[in-house]
């Protein structure tokens, strides 16, 4: 039987996952615990053991092995830009969408105790950007010699007003900083040109970011890592939704991804406006958006989701359930590999995954505002509209071993009470349940028509 071997290297898991290339089936998954405190090598061993045991001596020809990455914290990333609603959010967009966790944003001219703070926060990578082509030249430049003065082995993708990539070049040969020079992440005002930015940080991410302990061992058995974890569900969601010249898409979707650290949201479509009489504001949005909440996580994050949500907010969610909130999630914040097993240990965990969904996906969407006008009543929308998005699909530990996913991602879905969010009205609600999402963003990049078919096959309707 000829196979592939699709492999994600997680911040907490090593998932394999065998597919039959030929008859369009999984034939098995298996994980372990990610070790990248240690050697990588010995989670993905662990896991490919289990894996082998699985299949229990089945004739198995691997043809292909594609892999993707988040261990040790994923590919960690700064973004800079000229105005903050314009160009560093411009770059911020690009480095989400590439599949990286964003530490700090930065507009204007860079300080230097900003450079202190860049430091401190240790990215793998730099994104530079800031002002359309033609437009202002001096901030990027200025920020490009700061960089090159005080911030040293860090990559830096250059994004930026054209007119200024001769002089930045200049600087960075001469300090000897490893850089790539793209197009112009914004190069009309308004317009945004996320696409090659997100393609230099990929290879930047292939060819310099991948250090971690073992993973040239890895790299050895596999043949390389092909991306970022989170670009691999980017491009899952995006097959799934456009479909191939063979297959037909499930038209625009939503994805919410609970993790431990964080809750990601990826969204397929346009996001153009359903009412009439709407004014949009602000930067043009993305087709293909992704949003990282850091402070909104399981095990890791659940002491910021607290923080973030208040006792209030999570006790009206919780039926049954006499925990000390701040306690609870103090406790699962340092015993991250908490699985919980009891009905209240269970019931705490949704109730969390209900306000990690609802406040993520509060910060996705687009909003409206009424005005008045002599003219009459106008509406004012900023990002997208995603009412009418036809599917919204979950993954993530809480969703998968819930008995009631559908409790969890009604936190995602529009409030009658509040319609300012622009959330799903009424979409259908897939999950997970086999962990494929990233796996099938990898057989994507070679396989999509397969890739497209499994993933109807194997995501589970509600």
């Amino acid at each position: 039987m000829k196979a592939i071997l699709l492999v994600d290297i997680g911040s907490t898991y090593t998932k394999i996952t065998a597919v039959d290339i030929e008859n369009e089936r999984i034939i098995s998954t298996s994980k372990s615990l990610t070790t990248a405190e240690t050697d990588l090598m010995i989670g993905f061993n662990n896991a490919y053991d289990h894996l082998n045991k699985e299949l229990n001596g089945a004739d198995i020809q691997f043809v292909d092995k594609i892999a993707c990455s988040s261990a040790a914290g994923g590919l960690k990333m700064i973004a800079v830009g000229l105005v903050s609603e314009l160009t560093s959010e411009a770059a911020k967009r690009a480095a989400l969408g590439a599949g990286a966790r964003l530490l700090g944003t930065y507009s204007y001219e860079l300080s230097l105790s900003e450079i202190k703070e860049i430091k401190l926060k240790k990215p793998d990578m730099i994104l530079l950007a800031g002002g359309t082509d033609g437009g202002n030249k001096n901030c990027i430049i200025h920020n490009a010699r700061l960089i090159a003065s005080y911030i040293k082995n860090v990559p830096v993708v250059v994004a930026g007003n054209k007119k200024a990539v001769d002089s930045i070049e200049a600087i960075f040969k001469k300090e000897n900083i490893p850089f790539k020079i793209t197009e112009n992440v914004m190069p009309k005002m308004n317009v945004l040109n996320v696409q090659p930015a997100r393609e230099a940080i990929r290879q930047f991410f292939i060819n310099e970011i991948i250090k971690a302990k073992g993973m040239e061992n890895i790299e050895r058995f596999i043949g390389g890592i092909l991306m970022p974890t989170p670009s691999a569900v980017l491009k899952a969601a995006k097959v799934l939704a456009d479909g191939t010249d063979e297959e037909e898409g499930l038209g625009e979707l939503l994805i919410v991804d609970i993790g431990g650290a964080t809750t990601d949201i990826h969204s397929i479509g346009s996001g153009e406006p359903t009412k009439s009489n709407v004014t949009m504001m602000g930067l043009e949005e993305p087709y293909e958006k992704r949003t990282v909440e850091g402070d909104m996580g399981m095990r890791v994050s659940a002491l910021a989701l607290w923080e973030s949500a208040g006792t209030k907010l999570i006790n009206s969610i919780m039926t049954g359930v006499k925990y000390d909130i701040k306690e609870r999630c103090q406790y699962l914040s340092k015993n991250i590999n908490t699985i919980s097993k009891t009905p209240e240990e269970v019931g705490f965990d949704e109730a969390l995954g209900y306000i990690a969904t609802k406040i993520s996906m509060d910060r996705h969407v687009g909003s409206i505002e009424r005005e008045y006008t002599p003219m009459g009543v106008i509406y004012l929308q900023k990002g997208k509209d995603l009412q009418n998005i036809k599917y919204v699909i979950g993954t993530g530990g809480v969703l998968v071993h819930s008995m009631n996913p559908q409790n969890i991602l009604t936190g995602g879905l529009l409030d009658k009470e509040d319609t300012k969010f622009l959330k799903p009205r009424n979409p259908e609600i897939l999950i997970d349940k086999a962990y494929i999402l990233s796996a099938m963003g990898l057989l994507s990049t070679k396989y999509p028509n397969k890739a497209i078919r499994i993933l109807k096959k194997y995501l589970e309707k509600l």
